[in-house]
């Protein structure tokens, strides 16, 4: 077996060039695959429920930020998403997670036909 030295002299790169090559690679593993990776009804319910503007609110901070939160599918328990300085911006910030997950949802029809040609 070739030591990384000889591999690098042998065919002239760097170790950082080596570095890239192998994480490239495994990169190229790890995230290729024959067909459409299948979800879970779990993470399928989950995108429905963030995808209804019902499941968030908004809450201010002692520093006066403003949090946006999105309620459990399955208790009275909120989760913190992301903080904005304004009540605006957190409202926008709900409203783009919320087509964020129905694009999401729509992806799961399957294909989209965007243009045809004649």
């Amino acid at each position: 077996m070739e030591t990384e030295d000889t591999v690098r002299r042998k065919n002239n790169h760097t170790s950082a060039t080596l570095k890239y090559l192998n994480m490239t690679y495994f990169y190229y593993k790890t995230n290729t695959w024959n067909s459409q990776p299948q979800l879970s009804e779990e993470t399928i319910n989950l995108w429905k429920h963030l995808s209804d503007k019902k499941n968030w609110r908004i809450t201010q901070l002692p520093n006066g930020f403003y949090q946006t939160e999105y309620q459990s599918i399955d208790e009275d328990k909120w989760y913190d998403v992301t903080r904005r300085e304004t009540i605006e911006g957190a409202e926008q910030a709900i409203d783009g997670s919320i087509d964020h997950y129905t694009k999401k949802i729509d992806f799961l029809k399957g294909p989209k036909v965007v243009k045809t040609f004649k």
